[in-house]
């Protein structure tokens, strides 16, 4: 059994309580149109060249034999003067990235800190994440996850970790399709799982200008909320203007199809009105 990831980040202190180690894995069924990380939609590896500092040598096309159609062979990477150019995707298996992780047990314990799985989408890997998350027992193990899985898959993700991070975009089934290429249905069905769980869960809301910082989604999200006893708090994550600048270099167009210059409201009078804890990011 092999998991496929794009990146691992030490030292990490917003993805849940203490110092921690992330890891972010491949693949995401979702499609936001805003999405800041998009070498981690595909569940395959990726060449990701920057252009920054390029020199224009042409050495990656001399060594290039897939010139039609990149497969991420690699070869353009090893040759680049600039090391502009890597493959976004390295696989392991659970065995394998659980003893890279375990290494940093001792600052984890130190800091209250443990290990959190993140995308991508990590229940996109449900076999490979259940297996991982059971040879790190004992450290506190945190997912971050928008919710979009089978129930059973999300009831044993839930069984193996101390933490939760969910994302929320829309409330509105249509609008949330409209956005992100999915229904809701799945994602409200796994947060009433979450609320019912006991364990310990942040909301996060990635507000999106003129697409879900509304008060009307805020208030429909707030009202979700209200009988989540376990709910630490609701984080508000304001769109940036830089989420674009990735997809160039995985040969994509980014098409948000809203007004990135349009100022994100962060009011968060919703969320007081039902008494909710919130935080703006």
């Amino acid at each position: 059994m092999k998991g496929i990831i794009f990146d691992i980040k030490q030292m990490a202190v917003f993805d849940g309580p203490g110092i921690r180690t992330t890891v972010f894995m491949k693949g995401c069924p979702l499609r936001c149109r805003w999405c800041h990380n998009p070498e981690g939609l595909s569940f395959t590896p990726q060449l990701m060249v920057s252009d920054n500092g390029c020199q224009k040598c042409g050495k990656c096309m001399d060594k290039c034999e897939h010139k039609d159609k990149c497969i991420s062979c690699g070869e353009c990477v090893r040759v680049c003067p600039m090391h502009l150019r890597r493959i976004v995707g390295t696989e392991y298996t659970p065995e394998e990235l659980a003893a890279r992780l375990l290494k940093d047990k001792v600052i984890y314990e130190m800091n209250g800190g443990g290990i959190t799985l993140s995308g991508g989408e990590p229940t996109a890997q449900p076999e490979f994440i259940i297996a991982l998350l059971k040879k790190l027992e004992g450290i506190h193990r945190a997912v971050e996850t928008c919710g979009y899985c089978a129930p059973d898959i999300f009831r044993t993700v839930l069984d193996h970790v101390d933490y939760v991070m969910m994302d929320l975009k829309l409330i509105d089934e249509k609008q949330h399709e409209y956005w992100t290429g999915k229904s809701n249905r799945l994602i409200l069905q796994n947060l009433e799982q979450l609320k019912k769980s006991g364990k310990p869960f942040v909301i996060r809301i990635p507000l999106i200008p003129g697409v879900n910082d509304t008060y009307e989604n805020k208030v429909q999200t707030a009202g979700l909320l209200t009988d989540a006893d376990n709910l630490q708090f609701v984080e508000l994550l304001p769109y940036h203007t830089t989420a674009g600048a990735k997809y160039g270099m995985i040969d994509r167009c980014y098409e948000p199809g809203f007004d990135t210059d349009r100022a994100v409201d962060t009011d968060i009078s919703a969320f007081k009105k039902y008494d909710i804890p919130v935080k703006v990011l």
